[in-house]
């Protein structure tokens, strides 16, 4: 009897590694370069001295936020896709399709964020909007170093309970809102001041595209 071979699917994940490798290093490196500012950093969830000490919209721009913008959107396109294959939409080996997660992320918030210094300069609520940008953005990278770890482990586990990634939605989600609440409690006189603008903002910038984006997906889902 002649035993019939089959090829053996081998997975190719080195082009994974190298990018769990630089993200673990762009955050070495950022620890190294801003110890006290990191340690702080970390501490985000529970403390909010970071937001308070490092408030000057200028640090959007700045190396720290800058490093670390990279690694979210490492953590971040590893996390989707990972929670596309766990619910059997792609493949978490398909480096494809991660660089094509990659580059919508990129300029999803690049062009979300030039489309809200525009919409600010309308309204004449640009110190606002810049100090919003920038608490949104750290306690963003907050979450996109936070889940990075997570990221490396799922991709090499193979049989991820569908409940991990909606746990890890669910936690993100509180930050988020968190971020949310702690920046109208800061600026709450600016935003009474200009509560029009404000809910025209949040409705606009805030609601909208994620809403659509969350109809997009459903939709070639279905």
């Amino acid at each position: 009897m002649i035993e019939q071979l089959h090829p053996r699917i081998i997975e190719n994940k080195d082009w994974a590694t190298l990018l769990f490798v630089l993200a673990f290093a762009l955050v070495a490196i950022t620890k190294s370069a801003y110890e006290s500012r990191f340690s702080e950093f970390s501490k985000l969830i529970f403390s909010d001295k970071y937001a308070k000490i490092y408030r000057d919209s200028s640090n959007l721009k700045g190396s720290f936020i800058v490093g670390l913008f990279f690694v979210q959107i490492i953590s971040f396109s590893f996390f989707i896709q990972l929670t596309m294959h766990t619910f059997g939409y792609a493949s978490k080996t398909d480096w494809v399709l991660f660089i094509q997660i990659a580059t919508f992320l990129l300029y999803f918030i690049l062009a979300k964020y030039l489309i809200e210094k525009i919409v600010a300069t309308s309204f004449n609520i640009e110190d606002f909007i810049d100090l919003l940008n920038l608490q949104k953005a750290t306690y963003r990278t907050y979450i996109g170093v936070l889940i990075l770890p997570f990221n490396a482990v799922l991709f090499y586990y193979d049989n991820i309970p569908k409940s991990v990634p909606l746990a890890i939605i669910g936690v993100s989600l509180c930050i988020s809102l968190f971020s949310y609440f702690i920046s109208i409690k800061t600026h709450q006189n600016i935003i009474i001041s200009k509560l029009f603008y404000f809910i025209l903002y949040l409705c606009a910038l805030e609601i909208a595209p994620y809403y659509f984006i969350y109809y997009w997906i459903t939709k070639e889902a279905a």
